[in-house]
């Protein structure tokens, strides 16, 4: 039976809804083969809606109806219909209350939406549409709700029972079941309801609010997980205490409350008060945990918690208006891990992920604007373009208006929309009113796709003494917009003189932001004694790829002397990314390779003779781009000749400046050092020495990096040895491999680092022990997190074999995305994001991704999120 395409939903065509449902209350008697739903619902008609009398249509999936009343005098059959997705009923009513009773199975529900079961507790995930799934609804984000929900279950098997809101009371039913009833005062949209039901341990603290109320915080986990919950608990609080100083927000309820969970789609979900996380972003202790978690887990539970404002109080009207609430906190999020760490290093992270993946999407068959226009599937979007450039976009408009500007802003559209359910032309709106200023030109980057190509030329006038920038912006065409206007970019820069000291501008400033509205712009500046090196798009200040002829000796001169942190990196990156394309076209061509600079050396050997304060920059300032970001600038991935150009150009770096970076392994090599700042800075240092050591193929070094994995007393260290160890093919190594598996059996965050780390071998026969790890004990098709550990990294993060020219890695992809897709749409499409990129490649390897595309496709039944994906990239 061929799949039927799913319809496609268009923000053109929205209307307000026809009922409003000012109060839900819920009644829920928990089991796991079973569950009864009993729901009360106060409806009204909405006045603004201009149709005429219209029916009631709830949402409504994978449902049992047990019974119907409205103003309690049951429904006869005739008085409503029911299908797959929807429950319609004929009613004349302005004003009622409307009684369901429905059952679910959430021990079927492996798709992780809705209520289910992950282990022995039960628990909810209801964004973007999964509360249709625990009962008939108007499962839209436009319909906020007051809800009080009652949970009854048993006490032995579920003796913690959570929901959203404040405790409002406990009782004991008898026949070994138990209550537990719970308020939020504040209305919110079905998607951010939550329950979870099981055995928890709980880690109690509490926290004081600017104004003095005092919040009780709980993280509840398995008994087993209780002693890897602290740094969660501090994060929370960091992340409450800097809301309050940066943005003004203090948390509303009483109580606040995280769970941790194993299956789960997502990092984790904002559910008012209760949120619902992912175990690998609130587990961590320095045993089990790298200091990127440790990073990753503050970050995540920073981002949950500023939803709170941005996403809770106020939220988005329709799920078009999504990177409202995700684009705004993940800038809220960046700018809070950013004062935790390092600004610099936080920056160059965020750059780095966005040019190497969001600009991919940009430019795929899959782009789309940061306020799509239409979709097939919701899940499908949320994407890097909603949140990560979404994030830039705010970002943007955060450098145009300054701080306080900014600051002013936000706090007159919470004021103006707490309570509301709004759009992203709502937002700016706040900001261009508390600033009086006009933004209609930037919103093109809402409805825009793409990424935009700045290019720049300069000038100098000898007798007259000005330097004068030229640009030009080109948005090139994406899917269903050929077409594009100008963007607003806000372009930071600074000029830089033979020196290395920096030109003081016409306003005594150092350092300006450029506001660039035309297709073609020039700017001048005065009074500048000779021609200056310019550091153009300083801190990444729009998010553009920039064409700009600077010469290597140019690069290197801002590498060693510009002061602002972002483009000093960058200029290093666009010297060893030269370098490296000079080796791949000499690969290719089978020519002699070229060497390095000597003064490209030598700037390398001064940042490591002279330490810097931030040594996490430092290791930053000294690694090379990655293999994945490079891939993306070439016109045809030649995936061979740059993993050899690539590994060529580090041997180089390594055998020229072997002792330093021997030196720097055994200055910051602290076996027993903690989480501090200061120590996690050093092992990101000392960890990047010995990458650049490995590379020597040195007997000593295997020898190294052996002794570093053997006495590691964190994880870190542990698995930056294992990391290096695995792309080797000696027994010494499988034993390490067996160690490390034996030592932490019955972790399941470690096994997956343990996973990942085989599935991105670049060893000969690495595919061969990632289909291997598919049939070991411990793989779990239907846990998220054992997915994305082995065919998510093999088909993201081991792109050398990936991309094998035999096609075996593609099909090993597209056999699992079939599978998968039986048991968990969601995780299968995000699969199959994988392979949209064929384009990029040589036409042997398009041939191989297109047919296995098309064999997706071609399957039935399938998932409309993966036939969206499939369908949308082969016609890209």
């Amino acid at each position: 039976m061929p799949n039927i395409q799913a319809a496609t939903i268009y923000l053109r065509d929205y209307t307000v809804p026809e009922f409003f449902i000012s109060h839900t209350e819920l009644h829920f008697d928990l089991s796991a083969k079973q569950t009864t739903v009993r729901s009360r619902l106060s409806i009204q008609r909405n006045r603004a809606c201009k149709k005429s009398k219209p029916d009631l249509v709830l949402m409504g999936e994978q449902l049992t109806l047990i019974s119907i009343a409205i103003d309690g005098k049951l429904l006869p059959n005739d008085a409503y219909s029911l299908n797959d997705e929807t429950l319609t009923i004929d009613n004349s009513k302005d004003d009622f209350i409307l009684e369901i009773t429905n059952q679910i199975d959430p021990s079927k529900n492996t798709a992780l939406s809705g209520l289910y079961e992950s282990k022995t507790m039960l628990c909810t995930q209801c964004e973007a549409e999964g509360f249709r799934r625990i009962t008939w609804y108007l499962d839209r984000p436009d319909v906020m709700s007051i809800f009080t929900v009652t949970i009854a279950a048993d006490s032995a098997t579920y003796p913690i029972l959570l929901s959203n809101g404040n405790r409002t009371g406990q009782s004991e039913l008898g026949g070994n079941k138990h209550s537990a009833s719970w308020h939020d005062p504040f209305p919110k949209p079905c998607y951010l309801f939550a329950l979870v039901a099981g055995d928890l341990a709980c880690l109690e603290d509490s926290f004081t609010t600017c104004s003095g109320r005092n919040i009780k915080l709980e993280v509840y986990v398995e008994e087993s997980d209780l002693d890897k919950t602290q740094h969660a608990m501090q994060s929370l609080k960091n992340a409450m205490r800097w809301d309050e100083e940066a943005f003004g927000r203090e948390y509303d309820l009483d109580l606040y409350m995280i769970v941790a969970v194993s299956h789960f789609n997502m990092g984790a979900m904002e559910n008012k008060g209760l949120n619902v996380f992912n175990t690998k972003f609130v587990l961590a202790s320095e045993q089990t945990a790298t200091d990127n978690d440790f990073e990753n887990i503050e970050a995540v539970i920073g981002h949950e918690y500023f939803h709170n404002w941005s996403g809770n109080r106020v939220t988005c009207r329709d799920w078009f208006q999504l990177s409202l609430k995700e684009g705004f906190t993940v800038f809220r999020d960046q700018q809070f891990t950013a004062h935790q760490t390092s600004y610099a290093v936080k920056r160059i992270k965020d750059v780095n992920m966005l040019r190497t993946h969001q600009f991919a999407e940009d430019a795929g068959p899959l782009a789309h604007q940061v306020r799509p226009d239409s979709f097939v599937e919701i899940n499908n979007f949320y994407t890097l373009t909603i949140y990560e450039k979404g994030a830039e976009v705010v970002r943007m408009l955060h450098t145009l208006l300054g701080k306080e500007g900014f600051r002013k802003g936000c706090d007159l559209y919470f004021e103006r929309h707490d309570g509301q359910a709004v759009t992203t032309d709502d937002f700016v709106k706040a900001l261009e009113d508390a600033n009086a200023t006009d933004f209609t030109q930037f919103k093109r980057w809402y409805s825009q796709a793409g990424t935009p190509v700045l290019s720049v030329t300069d000038d100098y006038d000898v007798q007259n003494r000005t330097y004068t920038l030229t640009f030009k912006q080109h948005v090139p065409s994406t899917t269903k917009q050929i077409e594009k206007k100008p963007f607003h970019l806000p372009i930071s820069i600074g000029l830089i003189d033979d020196t290395g000291q920096q030109i003081a501008l016409q306003d005594g400033k150092k350092e300006t932001v450029l506001e660039l509205t035309e297709q073609h712009q020039s700017f001048t500046f005065i009074n500048i004694q000779a021609k200056p090196t310019p550091s153009i798009l300083r801190g990444f200040s729009a998010p553009v790829r920039l064409e700009q002829a600077l010469s290597i000796e140019q690069l290197i001169h801002l590498f060693q002397h510009d002061s602002d942190p972002f483009n000093r990196w960058e200029a290093g990156q666009k010297c060893l990314s030269h370098f490296i394309f000079n080796t791949v076209l000499a690969i290719q061509k089978d020519n002699p390779v070229p060497t390095l600079p000597s003064a490209f050396i030598y700037a390398f050997r001064r940042i490591l003779q002279s330490p810097l304060d931030d040594l996490a920059y430092q290791a930053l300032l000294v690694s090379l781009p990655t293999k994945a970001y490079l891939a993306e600038q070439m016109t045809v991935i030649d995936i061979d000749a740059l993993f050899k150009a690539h590994h060529l150009i580090k041997q180089t770096l390594a055998y020229s400046l072997k002792g330093l970076w021997t030196e720097n392994y055994k200055t910051h090599h602290q076996i027993d050092a903690g989480i501090s700042a200061t120590e996690i800075a050093q092992r990101t240092f000392k960890n990047i020495c010995l990458d650049y050591l490995m590379a020597c193929d040195d007997d000593d070094m295997v020898a190294l990096c052996h002794a570093q994995f053997n006495n590691a007393q964190n994880m870190t260290d542990q698995i930056a040895a294992l990391g290096q160890l695995s792309h080797l093919v000696l027994d010494q190594n499988t034993q390490c491999f067996n160690t490390f598996y034996e030592q932490w059996q019955g972790e399941d965050l470690v096994i997956d680092k343990w996973f990942a780390l085989q599935a991105c071998s670049e060893k000969n026969n690495a595919l061969d022990g990632v289909k291997k790890l598919l049939s070991h004990p411990d793989f779990d098709m239907k846990t998220p997190n054992r997915v994305r550990s082995v065919i998510g990294a093999f088909a993201s993060a081991n792109p050398l074999h990936f991309n094998a020219i035999d096609g075996s890695g593609y099909a090993f992809v597209a056999d699992n995305i079939i599978t998968l897709d039986a048991i968990n749409s969601q995780i299968s499409a995000r699969l199959a994001n994988a392979l949209s990129h064929w384009k990029k490649f040589d036409g042997a390897r398009q041939e191989l991704i297109q047919t296995q595309l098309k064999r997706i496709q071609s399957h039935s039944p399938l998932s409309k999120d993966v036939l969206e994906i499939v369908t949308r990239s082969l016609q890209g």
